[in-house]
């Protein structure tokens, strides 16, 4: 399993999508408000993702 970097874009939890803005030793701390639909889904804006819960959709650039 490949551990997320920040600046990933991550999927988890059927669908929902974020930046990681901080890796720690067992989950990334993600901002969701990357999403388009954000502000629909009143979700808080950060969320904690344990590692075997999301898969890599984008990897950043430098």
């Amino acid at each position: 399993m490949k551990i997320a970097e920040v600046g990933n874009i991550i999927e988890f939890r059927e669908g929902l999508q974020g930046i990681v803005e901080k890796v720690n030793e067992n989950s990334v701390i993600v901002d969701l408000t990357y999403m388009n639909n954000f502000r629909n889904l009143e979700l808080d804006a950060r969320t904690v993702v344990n590692h075997k819960n999301y898969k890599i959709i984008k990897e950043s650039i430098g």
